[in-house]
C-alpha cells in the first residue's frame, strides 16, 4: 500500500478516536455542563458546542438555550448557541468522513444520504434547523459522501441558528408571560 493511503487511514483512525473520546468525556461531565452558562455568551457558546459535540449520547443544550434567552439578547444567544452547535456537529462529519459508518445499513441513515445526495446543502439546512434526533446520522452522511466540511458547517450553522432562534425567543417570552416583564 502506498504510504499516502497509510497516512490517510491513520488519520482516520485519530479522528475517529478523537470522536469517540470528546463524546464520552463530554457524557461524563454532562451533569456539571450548566454551569458554563453562568459565563454569559462563551459559556452559552462552549454549553451548545459540548451538547452537540457529543455522538448519539445525550447531553444538555437547547434547555439551557431556552433559559438563556430569557435572561440575555436571545439573538445574539441563537447566534452563539447556532455556532457552538455547528461546531459541534464536526464529530458526526468527522466519523462519517473517517470510515463507514456503523448505522449504514439503519433505514434512517439511508434516507439521510438519500437527502443529501439530492438536496446537498438544503437538506443538511433543513435538518439542522428542526429540532430532530437524527441529525447526528445527517452529519455521518455529509462526512461519508465528503461533503466539503466549509459547505457542512456554514449550512448547519445557518439551521442551527434558526433552530436556536425560536428556542431563545420561546425563552424570551415565556420569561415574559411569566413575570410581565
Amino acid at each position: 500500500m502506498k504510504k499516502s493511503k497509510w497516512l490517510q487511514i491513520a488519520l482516520r483512525i485519530v479522528a475517529l478516536l478523537f470522536v469517540i473520546a470528546i463524546s464520552v468525556y463530554i457524557f461524563s461531565i454532562r451533569d456539571k455542563a450548566q454551569e458554563f452558562a453562568k459565563y454569559s455568551y462563551p459559556g452559552i457558546f462552549l454549553l451548545s458546542f459540548m451538547a452537540y459535540a457529543t455522538v448519539f449520547l445525550p447531553a444538555p443544550g437547547t434547555a439551557v438555550v431556552f433559559a438563556m434567552g430569557a435572561v440575555f439578547n436571545p439573538l445574539i444567544v441563537a447566534i452563539v448557541a447556532g455556532a457552538g452547535a455547528a461546531l459541534g456537529e464536526l464529530t458526526g462529519y468527522l466519523v462519517g468522513f473517517s470510515s463507514q459508518p456503523v448505522v449504514e445499513r439503519a433505514s434512517i441513515y439511508q434516507r439521510m444520504v438519500a437527502w443529501l445526495t439530492k438536496y446537498g446543502s438544503i437538506a443538511v439546512l433543513v435538518l439542522a434547523a428542526i429540532p430532530n434526533p437524527f441529525f447526528d446520522l445527517t452529519g455521518l452522511a455529509a462526512g461519508a459522501l465528503k461533503m466539503p466540511v466549509f459547505k457542512f458547517l456554514l449550512w448547519t450553522w445557518v439551521g442551527e441558528t434558526i433552530k436556536m432562534l425560536v428556542i431563545s425567543y420561546a425563552g424570551s417570552s415565556s420569561l415574559n408571560l411569566l413575570f410581565g416583564s
